[in-house]
């Protein structure tokens, strides 16, 4: 699902929940495209960070290294 879509979706969910409530489906809905947003959310960050160099005074770039949770 396209991202702009997904959010839209999120947000439509989220306003019919604050006014009228949600049903049980829509509530089952909601977590699976919340969850589907953070996946790809993390994914693009992820990406990000593989890409992202850091520039020292000498003028070298340095990869930044993935460090797992402790």
């Amino acid at each position: 699902m396209e991202m702009e879509k997904l959010i839209a979706r999120i947000n439509e969910l989220a306003n019919k929940k604050k006014t009228e409530g949600l049903t049980p489906t829509e509530l089952e809905e909601q977590a699976t495209l919340r969850a589907q947003y953070l996946q790809i959310f993390r994914g693009n960050f992820k990406n990000q960070l593989a890409n992202t160099k850091i520039q020292t005074p000498d003028g070298k770039l340095h990869p930044l290294k993935y460090m797992p949770n402790k």
